[in-house]
């Protein structure tokens, strides 16, 4: 199983740059850094719904699931 993480695509259709929305979000730019490239291992639901106020975006939007080539 394995969760892509779309949030720097979505940031770019909505020109957000890494610096305005970390600042809106209250996170440093290097947290966000970590969610862009997928290298945590969670994030919160209100950490999730902030960012899709943010981006006027739905979860699916930024989470997409690709099942193993297995």
């Amino acid at each position: 199983m394995t969760i892509i993480v779309n949030l720097d695509v979505m940031m770019a259709k909505r020109k957000v740059s890494s610096k305005v929305l970390a600042a809106e979000l209250g996170i440093t730019p290097a947290n966000l850094s970590l969610l862009k490239t997928g290298k945590v291992k969670g994030v919160r639901f209100e950490t999730l719904a902030n960012i899709c106020a943010i981006l006027d975006c739905q979860p699916g939007d930024i989470l997409e699931y690709q099942p193993n080539a297995d």
